[in-house]
């Protein structure tokens, strides 16, 4: 990264519309921590979180979620630092077995869903008995992808979004709320 794209990053977060704020997150964390203990407590989960954007959303639900889990991560992305997908590129997948076992994906946003919906093939084509998708924001517009979320946290409107995870050209995941870029 250039010292162009961290000034790029400051300008934006100074500029930014706070769409969700912190306790509201957290909120929405506390919910789905509370549907998935549900419906996944007896099942055994592997949790994957899918890098990067998911690991901040993971890092919030995993120490709410009070029975046993095993966790892992995946890295597939269409993004990279741009702000548009691309073509998808697989970076790691899972290193533990997911044969026979219950799934539990974890990332910071549907947006289109292509992404998320070619790691549930994948996982399936690994042999996963079930595989349960969590993000913690879900944009409200026409998709692509015809995958339904099993556990969402926040709906937003259709707009660039930063902070808990997700990112502005690698910048600003770490944003303790939920911003919309502007103008975008």
């Amino acid at each position: 990264m250039t010292s162009d794209y961290l000034d790029e990053a400051k300008q934006v977060m100074r500029e930014a519309d706070l769409l969700c704020s912190k306790a509201q997150v957290e909120a929405a964390f506390d919910t789905m921590a509370a549907a998935i203990s549900a419906e996944l407590a007896d099942k055994n989960p592997l949790v994957l979180c899918v890098m990067t954007g998911g690991v901040i959303p993971a890092g919030m639900l995993l120490p709410r979620l009070d029975f046993p889990l095993m966790t892992d991560y995946i890295h597939a992305t269409r993004y990279g630092h741009n702000t548009a997908g691309g073509s998808l590129d697989w970076v790691v997948k899972p290193h533990k077995p997911l044969k026979d076992r219950v799934v539990l994906l974890v990332d910071d946003i549907f947006d289109e869903g292509l992404t998320l919906e070619a790691i549930v093939a994948d996982c399936q084509a690994a042999g996963a008995a079930q595989v349960y998708t969590a993000v913690l924001v879900e944009k409200t517009r026409q998709r692509a992808s015809h995958l339904q979320v099993d556990f969402v946290g926040l709906q937003v409107e259709d707009r660039y979004l930063f902070g808990y995870g997700m990112d502005y050209k690698g910048y600003l995941r770490n944003a303790a709320g939920i911003y919309a870029v502007k103008g975008m």
